[in-house]
C-alpha cells in the first residue's frame, strides 16, 4: 500500500484591505469629531435706548484698529499704550469706548485690542462700522 501525499498548499497571507479601511474610517472620524483650536466668545450687549435719546458731553474715545496701526482719537498709539492713553479720557471704567475697525483690518487684531481694553478695566466697548 503506497500513501501519496498532496503537495502542500502556499500559506495564505491575510488580506490587509479591510484592516486599512477600518483605519481610515477611524481617521476620519476622528477628524471630523475633532475640534482644533480654542473656541472664544465675545460678549455683546443690546444697546440701551433709541438712537438719539442721548446726548454724548464727553470727550470722544474712538480707537480706528487698521490692520496695522492702531488710532486713539486720530493720534497713532501702540497696543501696550493704548490703556494709559484711554485712562487720560475717561471718569471711570463703565464710561463707553468707541472700536471702528477700518478696511483691511481682522478679527483677531480687533479681539486682541478689546482683551487689552478689558484687562485694563474697560467693559463698556462699542462696535461700530467704518463710513
Amino acid at each position: 500500500m503506497s500513501f501519496t501525499f498532496d503537495t502542500p498548499r502556499a500559506r495564505r497571507r491575510p488580506s490587509l484591505t479591510p484592516m486599512v479601511d477600518v483605519v481610515f474610517l477611524l481617521l476620519v472620524f476622528f477628524m471630523l469629531a475633532s475640534r482644533f483650536g480654542q473656541e472664544a466668545e465675545i460678549a455683546l450687549s443690546p444697546p440701551s435706548g433709541s438712537a438719539g435719546s442721548t446726548t454724548w458731553d464727553g470727550p470722544p474715545r474712538l480707537i480706528e484698529i487698521g490692520p496695522d496701526t492702531l488710532r486713539l482719537n486720530g493720534n497713532t498709539t501702540a497696543l501696550t499704550d493704548l490703556a494709559d492713553g484711554i485712562s487720560a479720557l475717561v471718569s471711570g471704567p463703565e464710561d463707553p469706548i468707541v472700536l471702528m475697525p477700518v478696511e483691511g483690518s481682522d478679527l483677531q487684531r480687533l479681539l486682541d485690542v478689546a482683551a487689552v481694553l478689558r484687562a485694563a478695566g474697560f467693559e463698556s466697548l462699542i462696535l461700530v462700522d467704518a463710513p
